[in-house]
């Protein structure tokens, strides 16, 4: 469920969403799946592999368009094995282009 709306915040203001995905997400497609529903949804970021066997996704964008893919992550319909997501909202820092590092 997104975080509530706070006055005066427009969910088509631009945030960064930092996720990290706990579960079997590494060596099975994830970052790639990750990379395609946020270029359908025009999201600048990237997603990545951490040494401790979680991805790491960052996203920019309109704040509804962040949550859309947020749930993707937590769909359950995403290639491996998703246990839980670890979301942190922040301001823009103006990334390009979405890439699997």
């Amino acid at each position: 469920m997104p975080p509530p709306v706070h006055p005066g915040e427009n969910r088509s203001d631009p945030v960064r969403l930092t996720a990290w995905v706990h579960g079997r997400v590494q060596g099975v497609g994830f970052r790639w799946w990750t990379r395609a529903r946020a270029l359908e949804l025009g999201l600048a970021g990237w997603a990545r592999n951490t040494p401790d066997g979680r991805v790491e996704v960052v996203a920019e964008g309109a704040r509804d368009l962040c949550d859309r893919l947020l749930a993707a992550l937590r769909s359950g319909r995403t290639p491996g094995t998703v246990d839980h997501v670890v979301e942190q909202w922040g301001p823009v820092k103006g990334v390009e282009g979405f890439a699997e590092r």
